[in-house]
């Protein structure tokens, strides 16, 4: 059984201007940093047998302040977990998208990547960790987006409507070939700033 720790990364600036990121490189603010040292301090109560990334800063900077607290040296960086790219749309708000291409933007081709693309890309990078820690535990640090459709690839029935807080925790497993989702979106850390 490989048990597995999904981690959407600390919050970032544009996150509060609420801008499409996709695959723009953005560092975590301050808010961001404090969340991943409650998240670190939330994580050391378990043993953990390696840290994978998204290569992208906002990621891998949450990863690295969790890798300081759990004593884990190596973080692995993964490109194939960065963000769903979001073409035309990354660094714009709804009420810019709006006023751009109008109510409908949403239906337009501008260039993100599809939500099936992403759903094979996480989920081939998550089965590929797996391989090497097939009775492992393993931190996954991460984005939203991708997050979600490598969970809707792994775990079908599971709920994803709801979008990942930053720093949340969802838990899933691979057992005896099939995959379960035991806690998600849980940030339970955070209410004790």
């Amino acid at each position: 059984m490989t048990q597995f720790a999904l981690i959407r990364h600390g919050s970032t600036e544009w996150n509060k201007e609420k801008r499409s990121q996709g695959q723009t490189d953005n560092p975590l603010d301050q808010e961001g940093r404090e969340q991943a040292v409650l998240l670190a301090e939330r994580l050391s109560t378990e043993s953990w047998d390696a840290i994978y990334a998204s290569d992208l800063e906002r990621a891998s900077e949450t990863a690295k302040i969790i890798s300081e607290r759990l004593g884990i040296d190596e973080i692995r960086l993964d490109p194939r977990l960065r963000e769903m790219g979001g073409g035309q749309v990354e660094g714009t708000t709804e009420a810019e998208r709006v006023a751009k291409w109008g109510p409908e933007w949403s239906s337009f081709e501008l260039g993100q990547e599809a939500a099936d693309a992403g759903t094979l890309r996480g989920s081939a990078a998550i089965e590929d960790i797996c391989k090497e820690f097939p009775d492992g535990r393993v931190i996954v640090v991460s984005h939203g987006a991708i997050l979600r459709n490598t969970l809707r690839g792994l775990v079908p029935a599971l709920d994803i409507s709801n979008k990942l807080s930053n720093t949340s925790i969802t838990r899933i497993e691979k057992k005896a070939g099939s995959w379960a989702c035991e806690l998600y979106n849980c940030s339970v850390h955070l209410s004790s700033k």
